[in-house]
């Protein structure tokens, strides 16, 4: 069973004005991301920065849905690929994304996907199953970004250049979500009442 997204709510009915929607969503999202992507402050110690960009993906996965937030996402990564400085703190190209964070941007698209895709499956509703989503999708960032790291550093340097000094940052960011989600849902119903 497929439960509605937050995009699915506000969809227009009619083919064309949902297209016009769907591409308005993935521009705005990629447009937020590499927003949040500025809000960016460099650890010393690491090469991988703290940024807004966790907080916008998994966002975007749960507003969109997993079609949808793959597609930001990927429309995002296009945008930095092909010059426009959206990456943190402004970087663009092949270069930047073939550093040692670019394993994370690659987490960004299936991040995006499961969190979109367990909100499709209710889970965006409440706040324990939201925070769970959203555990689950943040999971796959750091699954790609310290493995791919990893191959610059070694894998021990890597859990703690890559991992560890961001799992308390990054577990105030889903909990920002999980708050956010559920509630907004309240709203909507209350509105409809």
């Amino acid at each position: 069973m497929v439960v509605q997204t937050y995009a699915d709510v506000f969809r227009p009915a009619e083919r064309t004005q949902a297209r016009v929607y769907n591409l308005a969503l993935v521009i705005g999202g990629s447009l937020f991301i590499a927003l949040m992507s500025q809000l960016a402050i460099r650890l010393p110690f690491t090469p991988v920065p703290v940024t807004g960009q966790t907080f916008a993906v998994l966002l975007i996965g749960m507003l969109y849905g997993s079609r949808m937030g793959a597609a930001t996402v990927l429309a995002y990564l296009t945008e930095g690929l092909m010059g426009l400085p959206v990456f943190a703190n402004g970087a663009a190209g092949l270069a930047y994304a073939l550093g040692p964070t670019g394993g994370y941007l690659i987490g960004f698209v299936p991040a995006a996907y499961i969190a979109g895709f367990l909100a499709e499956k209710g889970w965006h509703r409440r706040i324990d199953t939201t925070l769970l989503a959203l555990v689950i999708a943040d999971v796959f960032i750091f699954l790609f970004g310290v493995a791919y790291l990893a191959t610059f550093s070694g894998v021990e340097s890597a859990i703690h250049l890559g991992l560890l000094p961001f799992i308390p940052g990054n577990l105030l960011k889903i909990a920002l979500v999980a708050f956010l989600l559920p509630t907004g849902w309240k709203i909507l119903h209350r509105q409809k009442s």
